[in-house]
């Protein structure tokens, strides 16, 4: 009877049971084709399968995200390494291409050649590149040759010496004219001379002259030639080039001549500029008929320093000095006006110049209330080199004692042995020649 009234009371359907009634035997499962009583203990379980299922699935949602997020990593990162591959490729493939070879154009022949120099010197009719702008192409540019055909490939900046680019004074040095003593005249003759048309070049306009081309500073080692010079680069604000002068003499022919054309170029593009050239007796000896094959190279670099400095490219606002304790051994073409147009002499301090030297170099040092009269009547015939030396000397004495202050007779002491220095010294120049 209860089967009868279960089965009107529901409707099978295929893996599923539904009641009709709710309130007809609520806690009834059907299991198979068995209906067997529920109850809270099987929904519980449902509950709980349910929680896992959900807990599950969102596991592997988040383990389907971060697995996803890492593919998308190593993918960027295996581009980034492609893009190296391709880079190292390219960087081997230049590596391993024939080497170029660096020339000059002389000229250009219709649309597609053109006449190169060569590396080694030798003329060639070339083709030229179709990608190259023709506006780059002009005679006397570097460029760039074929190894097999010396085509051209490219067109080259025009390229500094590095000797050159390295001669300008980035630093400026930290020497005023107050520390140089006894030199006042020398030093006023010089500013005229030199900085006086750069910072005021109309009052030479309206005097109607043309301004000093350079300065020769010539004396006796030791005396301050240099020091000068630091004092102008420091004072001035124009760009200062320095040079030795024997880094301008050079091996092979032609090359010291292309060094002092670079020089003059980069301080022409650099203007207002100033050159100093020291120990210009380097190159500017005088030309003798009996020469070496070197001494004919340095006699073409002093030929084409006279061009640069008195030909037909002007220097403006370009300013030369020079600096030379042998200006007996001068070529005289180097010496006349036009050149070199004001001659100065930097002369052994006499006794108010070491005065003054003295004061400024003792003015520096921790000393007891040293009188330099003594000191100053001392050291006649002594250099500002010298009178430095002897200050050191002194300072020397005093560390060797661990003391904190020169005394006197540390100056006593430092003024013996730089006089048995300079007796024993087997370098000193004839006193003659600096007379």
């Amino acid at each position: 009877m209860v089967r009868i009234e279960m089965a009107l009371l529901l409707i099978h359907r295929p893996n599923r049971l539904k009641y009709v009634d709710s309130g007809v035997m609520p806690n009834m499962t059907y299991e198979g084709d068995v209906l067997r009583p529920g109850g809270s203990e099987a929904v519980r379980h449902s509950e709980t399968d349910l929680k896992g299922l959900k807990q599950d699935f969102r596991q592997l949602h988040e383990k389907v995200q971060r697995i996803t997020t890492e593919k998308m990593q190593l993918e960027r990162e295996l581009d980034g390494l492609r893009k190296t591959s391709q880079r190292l490729d390219e960087e081997v493939k230049l590596l391993r291409s024939p080497p170029l070879i660096i020339g000059h154009l002389q000229d250009l022949i219709g649309e597609h050649s053109a006449v190169v120099r060569s590396s080694n010197g030798t003329v060639f009719k070339v083709s030229v590149n179709s990608s190259i702008e023709r506006e780059t192409l002009k005679p006397g540019c570097r460029v760039t040759l074929n190894q097999d055909s010396l085509a051209i490939i490219d067109v080259l900046l025009d390229g500094w010496d590095p000797l050159i680019t390295g001669a300008e004074m980035i630093e400026r040095p930290n020497v005023v004219y107050d520390q140089i003593g006894g030199l006042d005249e020398q030093i006023a003759l010089l500013r005229e001379a030199i900085e006086l048309p750069l910072e005021k070049p109309e009052l030479f306009v309206a005097v109607g002259i043309e301004p000093p081309k350079g300065v020769l500073l010539m004396g006796p080692p030791g005396c301050g030639k240099t020091m000068i010079a630091k004092a102008v680069a420091a004072h001035s604000k124009s760009t200062f080039i320095r040079l030795v002068g024997s880094e301008l003499a050079q091996k092979y022919i032609g090359e010291g001549g292309r060094m002092v054309r670079e020089l003059f170029a980069l301080a022409r593009e650099k203007s207002p500029s100033i050159i100093f050239i020291d120990e210009i007796d380097a190159i500017g000896a005088k030309r003798l008929d009996t020469a070496t094959s070197g001494d004919r190279e340095v006699q073409r670099t002093l030929m084409q320093l006279l061009a640069e400095l008195d030909g037909f490219n002007p220097l403006d606002s370009v300013k030369i000095i020079a600096a030379t304790n042998r200006h007996d051994i001068l070529d005289d073409a180097l010496l006349r006006p036009g050149r070199f147009d004001r001659i100065i002499e930097i002369p052994l301090p006499n006794e108010k110049g070491r005065r003054a030297i003295l004061k400024i170099l003792i003015s520096k040092m921790s000393t007891n209330r040293v009188q330099i009269g003594h000191l100053v009547s001392s050291t006649d015939g002594f250099c500002g080199a010298d009178l430095k030396a002897l200050c050191v000397e002194a300072g020397m004495q005093a560390i060797r004692c661990s003391r904190g202050r020169v005394r006197v007779s540390d100056f006593n002491s430092a003024l013996k042995t730089v006089i048995k220095a300079k007796q024993e010294s087997t370098t000193a120049l004839p006193a003659e020649l600096y007379g």
